[in-house]
């Protein structure tokens, strides 16, 4: 096992790590809308945003990898209000393009720090 660490994208707020690579998959611990340098300044923001920055950290890590965007194999969505599918899924869209893993979205009662969205990955290195 390999734990994956990188200043690209922010340090893990409890205790786990950002990834861990086990034979040649990578699983990446979820990521919220936190800047690379740990501030949350983007959590103020809405959803469309928030989406933006979590998945400019998850690609952040998976490249730290060894891993990419497109690369991956499945994601899971954690949503604070399933009314905002629609907008996250454009996104999501926009990230991955042609490339179409496999995919859970969840709606939950909240997430860490107030986030609107959280995702998480498992991918080939």
């Amino acid at each position: 096992m390999l734990v994956v660490s990188t200043k690209s994208a922010p340090a893990a707020i409890g205790p786990y790590s950002q990834a861990m690579v086990v034979g040649d998959l990578v699983f990446t611990s979820g990521q919220i809308a936190l800047l690379p340098d740990g501030s949350d300044e983007v959590l103020q923001k809405g959803v469309e945003e928030q989406t933006k920055q979590v998945l400019q950290n998850l690609k952040a890590v998976l490249e730290a990898s060894g891993s990419s965007l497109q690369k991956v194999i499945k994601t899971t969505i954690f949503l604070a209000n399933m009314e905002d599918f629609s907008v996250v899924n454009g996104i999501y869209e926009e990230f991955f393009g042609s490339h179409k893993p496999a995919r859970s979205t969840v709606a939950v009662k909240e997430l860490p720090k107030g986030a609107l969205v959280e995702i998480d990955a498992i991918a080939k290195v």
